[in-house]
């Protein structure tokens, strides 16, 4: 893998160098400025060997470590992130299994990287300088070709955050009646061990425990695949069809015979966080996915083979443009497909949902559930590279990694860490696309621009009703419109690309908004009954953690906060002590000294 990158490194630089002999002003043909544009900024390539074969050491390093963490018990036995971890902490509802799942997973994973990334910072850097940006952030958010992008997102998410922190309190207050008190603070931030996911990106996990209406209908097709012997490749091939039924394009023979979509069950260890991949010939495109049969994975399996849509639509592109308009129009496509595939009516009519109910109570309990996925998404897809983009131009210090990385955490979601963290750890490396190098704010637009995309779809498929009950299964005319798009590749501006889906080039969180708005409605009126305070001004609490729940006080085993109960008293009865012995000594002292004088006068002769 090391030599294919450096070979695949020299290639770039070899045509990059070449391209770099040209001024774009000198021609008119605005695909051929976009191509010399592309070709020009060789990236990683850039570096002196040498430094390019550490680059590639140091994230090939990351990675493997990644891959290969497991977190072990005193026993001796060990668990991998998939499935084990990630089942304990969507699944269990005892607080330390999941507390020891959520540690020992980021010691395992993210302490060993630190050394490794802040070398990693210092390549990536020096490589963004050499190909004329200020640092590799800079970089990054220079693929979105907006000048504003930065403060475009902030726009954005302040239109969005109103709504997070009214499923955040709710939230909370579910969580308050598993935990109690010592565990929840109505208004503290959210132990982020406690939502259903490792990293508490989603919280679909806990749907159990915050569903609104138990008795009315509840959105999950899980039972239903197990029930009917679902396997992996029956949700590729149920994906399959989806995208066929719009009249796009099926899956070629490469992708059922070269694709891993179920984890190697000869003990291999590979990377199980899905992928999909264009190997570039027209004809290779595969998915890497330890998949299992549950309705995340189903949606998971839509996610990636839009990937995979995408790459089949714009492969007889320049191969400079083999790439989508941009990094959150390729998330966006197949999760497009999933507001459509989730929908009660849709899983009825491929038959994992019994019956259709159409009242508020099913409503209600249906937006809830993709509000766990989606809305609870948000600041986290925000804040990874916040963190990352301060890291690139030194506004975070090595020595504040860990720091830094809470307290965005904490602006943002509302999560605290339910044990002390140091600067020994490194949390931001126990996600995926740290140590693997992958720019994450694409996520948090994908999030966005996916609602733009469904609403467009919607109209095209002449879709009457609520937007969240939209499915667009069958409607040539909604794959037309997005098939389109996806022609284009990289070949445009994402602006053109989006005016052609919406009718106007701009990232617009309003489509989002009016999906959710009856939801939106609810946990306003739900958070006003319960007289809910929104967001954390508790924002220093922390949990009572299993370590903290006793001490050794004298002998005596007791709570934390007895034993300083137990110090206040000891100081205080210790200087009552030291006053009284201070005033009896006094007092003694002088009852002695006046009867000697008198004594004394007595024996002398009376002066004349």
């Amino acid at each position: 893998m090391l030599r294919k990158n450096l070979e695949m490194s020299n290639h770039t630089n070899t045509y990059g160098l070449m391209a770099r002999k040209f001024d774009p002003t000198d021609f008119q043909d605005a695909s051929i400025k976009r191509i010399l544009k592309k070709l020009s900024d060789v990236e990683r390539a850039v570096l002196p060997e040498e430094e390019l074969k550490e680059y590639n050491n140091l994230l090939a390093n990351m990675e493997t470590n990644y891959s290969v963490a497991e977190a072990c018990r005193a026993n001796g036995s060990c668990h991998p992130l998939d499935p084990d971890l990630n089942q304990i902490m969507a699944q269990s509802r005892d607080y330390d299994e999941q507390l020891f799942a959520w540690e020992s997973w980021r010691n395992a994973s993210g302490r060993i990287l630190r050394d490794d990334y802040k070398k990693y910072v210092q390549l990536a850097n020096k490589a963004a300088r050499l190909n004329g940006h200020a640092d590799n952030g800079a970089f990054w958010r220079s693929l979105y070709e907006t000048p504003t992008f930065e403060q475009d997102l902030e726009n954005i998410w302040k239109e969005l955050e109103p709504l997070y922190l009214d499923l955040h309190a709710y939230v909370r207050r579910a969580l308050y009646k598993t935990y109690g008190p010592s565990r929840i603070n109505l208004k503290g931030p959210i132990p982020a061990h406690l939502l259903g996911n490792m990293w508490a990106q989603t919280w679909s996990g806990i749907m159990d425990l915050v569903i609104p209406f138990p008795d009315a209908t509840q959105v999950d097709a899980t039972p239903a695949m197990i029930a009917k012997g679902w396997n992996a490749t029956m949700m590729f091939k149920a994906s399959d069809d989806f995208f066929t039924s719009l009249g796009l394009l099926p899956m070629p023979p490469e992708f059922w015979s070269k694709s891993m979509l179920e984890k190697p069950k000869d003990g291999r260890n590979v990377v199980c966080h899905a992928s999909a991949w264009d190997f570039y010939n027209r004809k290779d495109f595969r998915i890497k996915q330890c998949t299992v049969v549950t309705m995340d994975d189903l949606i998971t399996v839509h996610h990636e083979m839009g990937h995979v849509q995408y790459f089949l639509q714009y492969k007889d592109q320049h191969i400079s443009f083999r790439d989508g308009a941009n990094p959150g129009f390729h998330e966006a496509i197949g999760d497009v497909l999933a507001l459509s595939v989730s929908t009660p009516k849709h899983l009825n009519s491929i038959g994992l949902l019994d019956k259709v109910e159409s009242n508020n109570e099913s409503d209600i309990n249906y937006l809830i559930s993709i509000a766990l996925d989606k809305i609870a998404f948000l600041p986290f897809g925000y804040l990874i590279d916040q963190w990352r983009w301060k890291v690139f131009d030194g506004r975070i210090s090595e020595s504040e990694y860990n720091k830094e990385w809470w307290n965005l955490r904490l602006k943002y979601q509302g999560l605290c860490p339910p044990v002390a963290r140091s600067e020994k750890d490194f949390d931001p490396g126990a996600k995926f696309h740290i140590p693997a190098n992958v720019p994450y704010v694409r996520y948090f637009v994908s999030f966005i621009i996916q609602f733009q995309f469904h609403q467009a779809l919607c109209n095209a498929a002449n879709h009457v009703g609520p937007l969240h009950t939209c499915d667009i299964y069958k409607s040539k005319a909604a794959g037309k419109l997005i098939g389109d798009v996806m022609k284009l590749g990289f070949s445009k501006p994402w602006p053109e690309a989006m005016a052609m889906i919406t009718g106007q080039p701009h990232m617009s969180a309003l489509p989002l908004m009016e999906y959710f708005k009856p939801l939106s409605t609810w946990l306003k009126e739900e958070n006003k009954k319960n007289q809910e305070e929104l967001g954390w001004p508790d924002y220093d609490w922390r949990p009572q953690s299993k370590t903290e729940d006793t001490v050794d006080f004298l002998g005596m085993s007791v709570d934390t906060a007895g034993a300083v109960v137990g110090q206040w008293v000891l100081l205080i009865l210790g200087l009552v002590f030291l006053v009284t012995t201070i005033y009896f000594g006094y007092n003694n002292r002088t009852s002695k000294k006046h009867g000697k004088s008198s004594s004394t006068m007595d024996l002398k002769p009376r002066a004349e």
